[in-house]
């Protein structure tokens, strides 16, 4: 059976799919009723279908595709690997030299308490890496009962066991029994949804605390680190006022415990500096990586362990007993490198932080003025709006989530993709996006703004 899909009408990869593929995150009772959407080919920032339609990727495919589809100089990185040598383990004191160059790399371009890499396929496989790693260290120092992480409710870390259990995403810890032992949850930052009549300054000083009477609950022998992510993605990209991250860093300090920044979503230049910590101006201890690190041109994810930590780990430890097959893969690494030379010789970072991310800031502050938007904020080239039916005082759609869901769906027809949790809408361009094409999004936006109000007005719900 032939895989490149000449041939196949839009109907038949449809009949195929419903038939054999079961999809991640998805009904598929509903999905088979509605038909996937085949998507055959991309270039730019733009995807398209099988029936012909041109697309605007809007979430750079899952916050991945930092320097654009069709770049040949990644597909012919991995074409010389795959020729020169396709895999090889680096188990049993063996490595490669895509590893290993790759490894350098990003000790080069990481904050500077970071030298050392553990390499893994995804942002999960990172944050179960990290679990393992900070527990590991805290048993080193002979302190086994600090064995205690917290992290917080709507954060995403992953699907794995361990990183769905950091996570805080209660329908996904309904399914499988999560959390595991040794994980404790703390309140998002989200001043717009519980902020009420505190200032976002005063609101992230108390979203802060949040973890202060966390670990003084839990008592502080017992807690190891505090897991997050400088700005929330898949829980509606939530932008911490900027009192919070300072506190955070100030009661890590305070109490001695670790801090890991998952770097997944915020990593490589999402907000405009290569990584979130970065902006924030947390120091962390660790930091997962993965998604644009090889801008998803191959799988490929890392856990990043600061000098502090990695020489406990490396003089104490002995054997770490935790690894898997494809850690390092040599085709990975080298895309990767390929990648991140591409982010730098072309100073695509800089690029965000000067002038891409300033420009869609500037345009989508326009959005605020709309009927149905609570809030339009932005970081970097991360943008979301907040629908709602009454701005003032603020008043949320009941129930949640339709409205947001109808909002997607109208982008989609539109020719954008927009990502929708719960009424906030969002979206995470390829950080090659051109001030055209961001024009042409934030037409798409309110076109699509313009045709959710109306429907939400016929139901009677503003």
């Amino acid at each position: 059976m032939s895989s490149s899909g000449s041939g196949r009408s839009t109907q038949e990869w449809q009949r195929l799919d419903a038939a054999h593929y079961l999809h991640p995150f998805t009904d598929h009772k509903q999905l088979a009723g509605a038909g996937a959407r085949i998507i055959t080919h991309a270039e730019g920032v733009y995807i398209y279908t099988s029936g012909g339609q041109k697309i605007l990727d809007g979430m750079a495919g899952l916050w991945c595709v930092a320097i654009g589809y069709g770049r040949r100089e990644l597909a012919e990185a991995a074409y010389r690997q795959m020729l020169e040598l396709p895999y090889y383990n680096n188990f049993f004191q063996c490595s490669t030299p895509p590893a290993i160059e790759l490894s350098a790399v990003l000790a080069e371009v990481t904050p500077a308490q970071f030298q050392h890499v553990f390499f893994t396929s995804s942002g999960s496989e990172a944050n179960d890496t990290l679990i393992r790693a900070i527990r590991r260290y805290w048993q080193l120092l002979d302190q086994p009962e600090r064995n205690v992480i917290i992290s917080r409710w709507n954060g995403y870390h992953g699907s794995t066991l361990g990183g769905a259990s950091l996570g805080g995403m209660k329908p996904m810890h309904e399914q499988g029994g999560l959390p595991i032992p040794g994980i404790e949850h703390i309140e998002q930052p989200y001043w717009f949804e519980n902020g009420g009549e505190l200032s976002p300054e005063e609101y992230g000083k108390r979203a802060a605390r949040a973890l202060e009477d966390k670990i003084e609950a839990l008592g502080a022998h017992r807690v190891a680190a505090f897991v997050a992510e400088p700005v929330q993605g898949a829980g509606g990209l939530i932008i911490p006022p900027a009192t919070y991250w300072p506190e955070i860093q100030r009661i890590c300090d305070d109490y001695g415990i670790l801090l890991a920044s998952d770097e997944v979503i915020c990593g490589f230049g999402r907000t405009g500096k290569w990584f979130g910590c970065e902006y924030v101006g947390s120091r962390p201890d660790f930091m997962t990586l993965a998604k644009a690190l090889s801008s998803g041109y191959q799988p490929i994810g890392g856990l990043m362990v600061s000098d502090r930590v990695a020489s406990v780990l490396i003089d104490k430890g002995g054997e770490f007993f935790h690894g898997f097959t494809y850690s390092g893969h040599p085709v990975a690494c080298a895309v990767a490198v390929a990648n991140l030379d591409i982010l730098r010789r072309e100073g695509i970072v800089a690029r965000v932080e000067r002038d891409t991310a300033p420009y869609l800031a500037r345009r989508w502050r326009e959005l605020a003025d709309h009927a149905l938007v609570g809030e339009a904020r932005s970081l970097g080239l991360l943008a979301a709006i907040e629908l709602v039916p009454q701005k003032s005082p603020r008043r949320f759609f009941e129930p949640r989530g339709e409205v947001g869901l109808r909002m997607r769906e109208c982008c989609t027809r539109n020719g954008l993709v927009m990502r929708a949790v719960k009424d906030t809408v969002f979206v995470a361009p390829p950080l090659v996006i051109t001030h055209g094409e961001i024009d042409e999004l934030l037409d798409k936006v309110t076109q699509s703004l313009d045709e959710t109000l109306a429907w939400a007005r016929a139901q009677g719900w503003c």
